[in-house]
């Protein structure tokens, strides 16, 4: 992903709201959300390139309430052409029973294995014990991103946040312009699990940044005016899904996805559900 919204434990109805653009090369071959026929209990999309370690996923959920989504870090000037793909940790976590602090802990040896990462990782299994983490193995110092050596535990506060190619709620212009727009359509949303399309609405804005207030990320000018709106198109490269998922209090859930190529929307899915476990059985809209 390059764009993820999200609030957490802000909304009277919903624990978890994301709204999230991936942005990568048209070429690149993968398939939409669905669920997993070798992993039944995950509901993500799917990255079919030839990569490093093993094939996984920018975002995903699975039945038990386990949600985790990954941006990539931009720092073109330290990234490592023989690194594992970013995308088998959100599959890991998905599959994994761990609580977030207890996966960070367990595997935060192997993140230097990977070019710069962030990941979200949330875990409504146990609604009175709900939790959500960020994590990255990158640090700003200064003007630059560097190696991160260590991991703390690092639990996120009821909010709503915004996270794209830096660390979570780095200012910049995308974010800055599409978390207002989200907190808005978040306070308008009744609870109902209707009208996605307001939240796409809001991925959707190709508005870009006036120079002045581009990052400077180790990319050309050009590159950093194109990368700067929510929805990017390019030639080769732009936005090629927008999700929305929505996780209500009574453990129902919508996870919603139009996908896009070089042209415009090629597909346009929705997929709802409830979540499984007994933990649920006492709670209620």
């Amino acid at each position: 992903m390059c764009l993820i919204l999200f609030a957490w434990k802000s909304h009277p109805k919903y624990p978890l709201v994301v709204a999230a653009n991936r942005d990568e090369f048209y070429e690149r071959n993968t398939t939409g959300i669905a669920w997993w026929p070798e992993h039944p209990d995950v509901l993500a999309g799917r990255d079919h390139a030839d990569v490093i370690g093993s094939p996984g996923t920018w975002l995903g959920l699975n039945r038990q309430g386990r949600f985790s989504a990954l941006t990539n870090v931009r720092s073109p000037s330290e990234k490592k052409p023989d690194a594992r793909t970013r995308g088998e940790l959100p599959f890991l976590y998905l599959t994994n029973p761990d609580k977030p602090s207890h996966f960070i802990e367990k595997h935060s040896k192997r993140f230097d294995q990977y070019n710069g990462f962030n990941l979200l990782m949330a875990d409504l299994s146990d609604p009175s014990d709900a939790q959500m983490h960020w994590v990255s193995n990158r640090v700003v110092m200064g003007k630059s991103v560097r190696p991160r050596k260590t991991f703390p535990s690092q639990p996120l506060a009821p909010g709503v946040y915004g996270l794209s190619n830096a660390m979570l709620d780095t200012p910049w212009p995308k974010v800055n312009h599409r978390i207002a727009a989200f907190a808005q359509t978040l306070a308008m949303d009744a609870g109902g699990l209707k009208n996605a399309d307001a939240y796409l609405h809001v991925l959707a804005d190709d508005h870009q940044a006036p120079e002045r207030e581009l990052p400077s990320t180790g990319v050309s000018l050009e590159w950093e005016k194109a990368l700067s709106s929510a929805f990017i198109r390019t030639e080769h490269y732009g936005t090629r899904s927008s999700t929305v998922l929505r996780v209500r209090n009574d453990g129902n859930y919508e996870m919603v996805e139009r996908r896009f190529d070089a042209k415009g929307v090629i597909a346009h899915d929705v997929i709802t559900g409830n979540l499984i476990g007994s933990a649920w059985a006492n709670y209620s809209v």
